[in-house]
């Protein structure tokens, strides 16, 4: 059995591949998914697995250099754009010697969120069903 807290096997095997600069979105129960990425389909129900629950899975596996966020999550969900930014914060302090440095966030219009999210390796839904709880992670490197 994987030792660790990614025991999802698409997660993990999404990680091993992700190369410096690869994105993958995670996104909310609602955002439409393109054909072409790889669709990662963990939403059980309303809520599960929330986003940060997803977020947080994925970075204790994978490098993150920057995360772009559509800006409408600052007026539309303030708590839920300030709790995912804490999470970032949080996990690059606790990971500074791995991380190298902090994770950059950028912003964009949700629109240009969507266009952005074609280009990811892979798009993995979670069940957060708070508007605009989406992000899009962008791989670092570990050296």
């Amino acid at each position: 059995m994987k030792r660790g807290k990614l025991l999802n096997a698409p997660l993990s095997a999404l990680v091993a591949r992700m190369g410096h600069t690869d994105e993958i979105t995670v996104c909310d129960a609602g955002l439409p998914i393109p054909a072409g990425p790889e669709r990662i389909d963990l939403a059980l129900m309303a809520g599960t697995p929330s986003l940060a629950t997803v977020l947080d899975a994925l970075l204790s596996e994978l490098v993150v250099e920057k995360v772009i966020m559509a800006s409408e999550i600052k007026l539309i969900s303030p708590d839920a754009h300030q709790a995912l930014v804490a999470q970032l914060e949080a996990h690059a302090l606790a990971h500074a010697l791995a991380q190298g440095k902090p994770i950059a966030i950028e912003y964009c219009l949700h629109e240009a969120f969507k266009a952005r999210s074609h280009q990811s390796k892979a798009i993995v839904r979670s069940g957060e069903v708070t508007p605009y709880a989406n992000l899009i992670l962008c791989a670092g490197v570990a050296f």
